[in-house]
């Protein structure tokens, strides 16, 4: 068994890190990806590996070098129209080493765990390709296969129809030809391909020519969940970095990314909290119909979006403001307030983060309850002799899950009052509580009764549509709506988010079930959790569960397990202010099957 490596393109996509260098001398984690190759390779028994060079192909031979002498025998392949030519030809110029032996064919551009070199070499099948099965971040040849694992169709770009991608696998770029294969089929229809069609093709167009013969033997061997990625681009570079991190590397690499994790699509995030039952399908179909109007047209301004969220919530008009997400509220508030805030840690960060004086103007207050639990009674107490301009309330509380219930809410905005105390209550989760449907503040005579009540939500958690990036902020103090409505952008949120609020109220039956089907999800769920030995589940009436970590691990060794060994990402509480010496995990609740997936994992361990 040989292997002949592909290495002449000169990787434009990549801009300047190829200026100097070559597409496969590019580092991931330190590492270059022929110097990852090359040391995968040099674990297998193989007569030679040969590189087909082109662009750059005097520097990538001098960074190889006799590094590899001892473990392998490497002979090198000049391609001098790389400019002119596709990989078709590359492969046509190693057509006689080709031929004189059963080959592993691969791209240099790749980066693979090491399993899959052993797969499919151990699999009995003389030719074979490698696949994966369709995601959203693939580009390039796809492939249909029937039952039997046999490659029916090679699929190219021009060919690719979206409506057909639950069919489609993509091409990991690893083949295995054996000399056979090589000499009686494969060589034949190139040499005849490239002379009727040219050299600028690529070289898996003669393998579909060749799967439209019968009896090709080219089989399809699907990977499962082992990684792998294709380098074209700074941001495939960016992912791939991601994926291949260390354990230690992988959680701080996935949390700068604050979000965005469809890019990992066998990735389960347990750390971005939205409710996994909203928005129906029949919604989404709605959405999708109109797709083509609303990425077209432009969104109206803040004085029809306000009238849509009014009616949505069921307050005034002039008593509510929209966001792109809570955060654009969230950050138009706090950069606007001046004096002492009062905030219960743990929290949620972005309101003291956003504070224009930083830390210095916020009153902290730590429950003394082992499971972070308070009342009402318990903040007026603390903050009694405090000089507070605002006090924050998360409820129910983030990370904790802790509620205080609407009666308790409404004394403590009173007593607020009283003091001179703006009262800012951010119910982003709060209908994940059990008796959801009369625990909200968004009532206009709550509202008028308090002009110094500010209620924020964020409309991503609980209706599950955080790509929309759409939150409310109301109060009766109309001044403060106002000035804030001018502080925003004139078009903050698109035609999507706006298409979306006008639609929804004939859903509410639908939400309303979804909720009452994560209530009783979270109790399950819950439920199963207390058995794992190691782990102690606070209450909750969020769509989160607070755990701590009793034994066994510190909360940092098992966010990075669970992240490296079964691509679940958990929320470290280390991340959070007065969790740090603690030993707590914060997990979202999603349906019952990823969460048995959790469960499962965690009892393995």
């Amino acid at each position: 068994m040989q292997a002949i490596i592909l290495a002449a393109g000169m990787g434009r996509r990549l801009g300047e890190l190829t200026q100097n260098n070559t597409k496969c001398m590019i580092s991931v984690n330190k590492v270059t990806l022929i110097d990852r190759m090359l040391t995968q390779l040099s674990r297998l028994d193989l007569s030679r590996v040969v590189i087909v060079v082109g662009y750059k192909g005097a520097e990538l031979k001098s960074f190889i070098g006799m590094r590899y002498d001892r473990q392998l025998k490497i002979e090198y392949v000049e391609n001098p129209i790389y400019d002119k030519t596709n990989n078709i030809y590359s492969l046509a110029l190693a057509k006689e080493q080709l031929q004189e032996d059963d080959t592993l064919l691969i791209e240099s551009d790749l980066i693979v765990e090491d399993s899959l070199f052993d797969l499919i070499l151990n699999d009995e099948h003389p030719n074979i390709a490698l696949v994966a099965k369709y995601q959203t971040w693939m580009d390039g040849t796809m492939v249909c296969i029937n039952d039997d694992l046999n490659i029916v169709n090679f699929v190219p770009k021009k060919a690719f129809k979206y409506d057909d991608t639950d069919h489609y696998y993509k091409t990991v770029n690893i083949y295995k030809f054996s000399k056979s294969f090589s000499r009686n089929k494969y060589v034949p229809f190139l040499e005849a391909y490239s002379k009727a069609l040219g050299n600028n093709e690529y070289y898996e167009q003669v393998l579909r020519v060749i799967t439209f013969l019968d009896n090709t033997d080219l089989k399809a061997l699907p990977i499962g969940e082992r990684k792998w990625y294709e380098i074209d681009d700074i941001q495939d570079l960016d992912i791939a970095e991601t994926i291949f991190a260390s354990k230690e590397q992988m959680m701080e690499r996935y949390n700068k990314r604050y979000g965005g994790h469809w890019r990992f699509p066998k990735l389960l995030d347990y750390c971005y909290l939205v409710n996994p039952y909203f928005p129906t399908k029949r919604m989404k179909d709605e959405i999708r119909a109109n797709f083509d109007t609303l990425l077209t047209q432009y969104p109206s301004g803040m004085y029809v979006n306000s009238l849509l969220a009014a009616k949505y919530v069921n307050v005034r008009q002039d008593y509510i403001v929209v966001g792109n997400g809570a955060a654009e509220l969230i950050k138009s508030l706090m950069e606007n307030t001046k004096g002492n805030v009062g905030v219960v840690y743990p929290t949620f960060e972005e309101y003291p983060n956003r504070s224009c004086d930083g830390e210095n103007k916020i009153v902290a207050y730590i429950p003394e309850a082992e499971d972070f639990s308070y009342c009402a009674d318990d903040l007026k107490s603390f903050f009694a002799d405090k000089n507070l301009s605002m006090l924050l309330l998360i409820n129910p509380d983030n990370p904790s899950g802790n509620f205080i219930p609407k009666a308790d809410v409404i004394q403590l905005a009173e007593w607020c009052k009283e003091k001179h105390i703006r009262l800012v209550v951010d119910e982003s989760f709060v209908d994940f509580s059990d008796d959801f449907r009369n625990n909200s503040l968004y009532d206009n005579d709550i509202l008028d009764n308090n002009h110094n009540l500010i209620v924020v939500k964020s409309i991503s958690k609980s209706y599950g549509v955080p790509g929309l990036r759409l939150g409310f902020l109301a109060s009766a103090d109309t001044d403060l709506i106002q000035r804030m409505k001018k502080d925003v952008a004139i078009w903050n949120i698109n035609s999507f988010a706006e298409f979306y609020m006008q639609i929804f109220g004939k859903y509410t039956m639908d939400y309303d079930a979804a909720c009452r089907k994560f209530i009783s999800e979270r109790c399950r769920f819950r439920e199963r959790l207390e058995k794992v030995p190691f782990i102690r589940v606070l209450p909750s009436q969020a769509n989160y569960f607070l755990i701590e970590i009793t034994e066994k691990y510190t909360s940092t060794q098992l966010t990075q397990i669970l992240l490296e060994k079964y691509d679940i990402l958990v929320k470290d509480g280390k991340s959070k202010k007065s969790l740090q010496n603690r030993n707590f995990i914060r997990i979202a609740i999603r349906d019952s099957k990823d969460n048995d997936k959790l469960v499962d994992a965690l009892m393995e361990l």
